[in-house]
């Protein structure tokens, strides 16, 4: 069996940067152990396959994997790179712009746009926002030395559990300095995740240059599904952008800039808006490599 692949980079405003996602589109035929197969073979953060919708609305059902065998729920990186490849591909609808995803039992709005330039940008909507555990200042201490980082790095404010589809660890640092010298014990943050009920660890500070566009600054870690680092984190930065509009380190209804990806070679920005409990993401990327499978 021939099974086509395609290889998006996400969040990316040239080749070989931001988030890659792998694409396999018209997996109908593909069982779930074999889309795992296909997963831990790509090797990369998150592989997705396109299947027909099993919920009555939806236009795509989207599934995606980690190498480890993980599903991963929420519209992040993983939803945003199959969208650019419907658009980019010439397979959605000439003249529509509003279509509906399925991921999980969830169904959520995506638009496909263009820019000023002609470029396709793709915006989602993702799932209500949730803010769940708050980390104590007891617990400060055992959190900056999961990270490597000495205690004085992080912010007085406290870590805490949000969801915008997916439950991440959001801990503020002092400083894009701080933020970079973040080298994560492996086990011991695996462990304080599980503890607190997170999946993973979105390291971020707000002292960001204003010149320079960009609202906060932050790097992923998610031990719990075997991803050292990820340069673009959709599911991550959702939940920031819902926090900082909570606390009122960002104004709702204006687009919010999340940079990520930097010390990995790999720099991306994420659009974020925030409208009373609706949260947005929005993106553009790039179709650099395809392929075929012989399975």
């Amino acid at each position: 069996m021939n099974v086509p692949f395609f290889w998006v980079d996400v969040f990316a405003a040239t080749p070989l940067t931001g988030n890659p996602l792998a694409l396999v589109p018209d997996a109908d035929a593909l069982s779930t152990e074999t889309m795992q197969a296909i997963a831990r073979e790509f090797n990369q953060s998150e592989t997705t396959f396109l299947v027909p919708p099993s919920i009555t609305g939806a236009d795509h059902r989207l599934r995606s994997f980690t190498p480890g065998g993980f599903e991963v729920l929420g519209a992040g990186h993983n939803a945003m790179g199959a969208w650019l490849w419907l658009a980019l591909s010439n397979r959605l609808d000439e003249g529509r712009e509003q279509y509906v995803q399925q991921i999980g039992d969830e169904l959520l709005p995506v638009a496909v746009t263009r820019d000023e330039s002609g470029g396709v940008v793709v915006t989602m909507q993702q799932s209500e926002p949730r803010f769940l555990t708050a980390v104590g200042a007891d617990a400060g201490g055992a959190l900056a030395r999961a990270l490597g980082l000495d205690a004085t790095a992080l912010s007085d404010r406290a870590a805490e559990v949000v969801s915008t589809g997916a439950e991440h660890l959001l801990v503020p640092a002092q400083n894009r300095e701080a933020v970079d010298a973040a080298q994560p014990d492996t086990a011991a943050l695996r462990s304080f995740l599980a503890e607190v009920g997170a999946e993973g660890c979105y390291v971020y500070t707000t002292d960001a240059d204003p010149a320079s566009g960009v609202d906060a600054y932050a790097r992923f870690f998610n031990p719990t599904v075997g991803i050292a680092e990820d340069p673009a984190t959709g599911t991550a930065a959702g939940p920031l952008a819902a926090l900082l509009v909570r606390d009122g380190l960002a104004a709702e209804g204006t687009s919010i800039t999340v940079e990520q990806g930097t010390v990995l070679g790999r720099p991306s920005r994420l659009g974020l808006r925030v409208e009373g409990s609706v949260v947005t993401i929005s993106g553009s990327g790039i179709i650099v490599a395809e392929g075929v499978l012989r399975l």
